[in-house]
């Protein structure tokens, strides 16, 4: 049951976005000028919502928009209605719904969907990670030197050592490619479908990285923050590979 209402919300929250994209709505920026939120964010969330709360009216919802909505239960949605939502502003069809269960402090599953690309993204712990109903699994990417990287870019930081415009900088002067697509769950699906052999990102918040965390996990790869330790989606920083160039890309973020 639990798996077929996060489906269901899932496929919600994407069919407002369709209903929205390349139309006419209303937006407005929270943060800064280009942390945007768009009258689709709103009416996905609440589409969400209400597919959750008809079968499960007491888990816990953390959601982009709305924020904690706390309860005692052990369960906890971890929602971003629309991840992308600059590239959905501008008509970019990089963008997404992505929404994680996590219980007793542990993710258990995920999905994430592009609706514009028709790719579903699902994951359940311990039963591996699928797009559109068939498996998938991370890259076999041994060296970093030749790998494909995606990265993001927060809308505030302070410049520091290993700042993001520092290490984008570094591995581009090194040649590698990097890619910035815009959406931090799609980055996290494309390293579980191997197009990508690592990600990494300094400033992402639960609902960015809950889903696609447990998706990369379950198609074999591995995640964690910027020292090495196991990654909880309630922290900033992450990095996302194949496994095989994980050590490698740590170094190369942390380089001094």
């Amino acid at each position: 049951m639990l798996k077929a209402t996060l489906l269901k919300a899932t496929e919600a929250g994407a069919k407002i976005l369709q209903e929205y994209f390349n139309g006419t709505f209303q937006i407005d920026s929270k943060s800064t000028a280009n942390d945007l939120v768009t009258e689709a964010d709103k009416k996905a969330e609440t589409a969400i919502f209400s597919v959750i709360r008809e079968t499960y009216p007491d888990h816990y919802i953390l959601s982009e928009e709305a924020g904690e909505l706390s309860t005692a239960s052990n369960i906890k949605w971890i929602i971003d209605p629309l991840d992308g939502t600059v590239n959905f502003a501008h008509g970019i069809p990089l963008c997404c719904v992505s929404i994680g269960i996590e219980q007793d402090g542990k993710m258990i599953m995920g999905a994430v969907y592009n609706p514009f690309m028709n790719e579903f993204y699902f994951a359940e712990k311990g039963q591996g990670a699928t797009l559109n109903n068939k498996p998938i699994q991370v890259s076999a990417k041994t060296d970093l030197a030749k790998a494909c990287l995606v990265t993001g870019f927060p809308y505030t930081w302070e410049e520091e050592d290993n700042d993001p415009v520092t290490v984008f900088g570094r591995f581009i002067k090194q040649g590698l490619p990097l890619r910035r697509l815009g959406s931090a769950a799609i980055d996290l699906c494309w390293v579980a479908a191997g197009r990508f052999d690592g990600f990494y990102e300094h400033k992402l918040n639960a609902w960015d990285s809950a889903a696609g965390f447990i998706i990369v996990e379950e198609a074999g790869g591995k995640v964690t923050d910027f020292k090495g330790n196991y990654f909880s989606p309630h922290q900033k920083k992450i990095i996302a590979s194949n496994g095989k160039i994980h050590e490698q890309l740590l170094q190369a973020v942390n380089a001094k």
